[in-house]
């Protein structure tokens, strides 16, 4: 053993919540950068990790943006 003890509960959720957040910061940097598949993919790992994400709502806006002006970004 590594001598740590896997996180718990409270604990397990409060570390996917932080993750989910710092994904959620990416995709934003990314979705600032026109690199729009690395922050979809940011956004739906975010929103595994915490279902109530504000990464859902980006996605969303993001999925509609994709759909009006580039539909072949979906095909990379």
């Amino acid at each position: 053993m590594d001598g740590q003890q896997p996180l718990q509960g409270s604990q397990q959720t409060q570390s996917s919540k932080l993750q989910a957040q710092r994904l959620y910061e990416e995709g934003n940097a990314y979705r600032k950068e026109s690199k729009w598949h690395e922050a979809i993919n940011c956004y739906i790992r975010a929103i595994e990790l915490d279902p109530d994400s504000p990464a859902v709502e980006a996605k969303r806006m993001l999925d509609d943006i994709m759909a009006f002006y580039c539909k072949d970004m979906y095909n990379p």
